[in-house]
C-alpha cells in the first residue's frame, strides 16, 4: 500500500507542478519570480490541466486517508488503489484532450474506488 501512496503523490507532483510548469516555460521569468505581477494568460490546455488538478486535490485526501487506514488495519486495498490511480491518470488525459463523456466515466470510476475502499475498511 505504501507504493500506492507514493504513486498517488508522484501523480500529484506531476499533475500539479511538473506538467503545468513544463507547459509554461515561455514565462520562466514569471515562474521563478515572487509572482507579484499579473499572471500570464493561460492556454486552453493549461486551463484544463489546472481544473483537473483542482479535482485531484478534492479526492486525494480521501484516498490518502483510506490508504493509511488500510495499512493500520492491515486490509489489502492495493488492487483497488492501483485502479484509482489508473483512473485518475485517464481522467487527466481525457480532460487534457477534451474527451467529455469518457472523462466523467473515469471520474465516477475513481469515486467508486474510494467508496469500495471505505466499505472494505468497515
Amino acid at each position: 500500500m505504501t507504493t500506492m501512496i507514493v504513486g498517488a503523490l508522484a501523480l500529484t507532483l506531476f499533475q500539479l507542478w511538473l506538467l503545468p510548469a513544463s507547459l509554461n516555460l515561455q514565462n520562466f521569468g514569471y515562474l521563478i519570480s515572487s509572482r507579484d505581477a499579473v499572471a500570464p494568460e493561460k492556454t486552453v490546455l493549461q486551463g484544463r490541466i489546472e481544473r483537473a488538478g483542482l479535482n485531484l486535490r478534492e479526492s486525494l485526501p480521501a484516498f490518502l486517508a483510506l490508504s493509511l487506514l488500510a495499512m493500520i488495519q492491515q486490509v489489502d486495498l492495493t488492487q483497488i488503489a492501483m485502479i484509482w490511480i489508473g483512473l485518475r491518470v485517464l481522467y487527466l488525459l481525457s480532460y487534457m484532450f477534451n474527451i467529455v463523456y469518457v472523462r466523467t466515466l473515469f471520474w465516477l470510476g475513481s469515486l467508486g474506488c474510494l467508496i469500495v475502499m471505505a466499505c472494505k475498511l468497515l
